[in-house]
């Protein structure tokens, strides 16, 4: 699967600001013993990359990692957000990283703790650039 880009996700729906649930929902199908990745290709420092998302039923463990590309071993990736276990099926989970190098931003949802049940993962991505203050309308 190619990683999506930038343009991509900011395209993702115009509710894209609020971060808030809308039809830019995705969806992901997560069988059991299985995990679903969602690679981001970033080229620009300083993007904010935030997430929302919500599982059903009962919860999926989330991880974030950094590769500076396609080609770096999986064991020379960079852990940002350690698996961590989440009730996302009683609340809605939020987050962002910071991106500090340009590369690949991998949001994993891992059900392979799960032996017999399904997930659906419904998630929102939004990338903000930094608003930079130029002094300009300073009197």
């Amino acid at each position: 699967k190619l990683p999506l880009t930038v343009e991509e996700i900011m395209n993702f729906g115009e509710s894209n600001r609020a971060l808030n649930f809308g039809e830019s929902n995705r969806e992901l199908f997560i069988k059991s013993s299985t995990y679903s990745v969602i690679p981001i290709s970033v080229t620009e420092m300083g993007l904010t990359i935030s997430w929302i998302f919500s599982s059903d039923p009962k919860s999926i463990s989330f991880s974030v990692v950094y590769q500076e590309s396609e080609d770096t071993p999986l064991d020379q990736c960079k852990v940002l957000i350690p698996m961590t276990r989440c009730n996302s099926h009683k609340e809605t989970i939020r987050g962002q990283v910071k991106v500090r190098n340009a590369g690949i931003y991998t949001l994993i949802f891992d059900n392979t703790f799960s032996r017999f049940i399904s997930k659906r993962v419904f998630y929102h991505l939004a990338v903000e650039r930094p608003v930079i203050y130029d002094g300009s309308d300073f009197p």
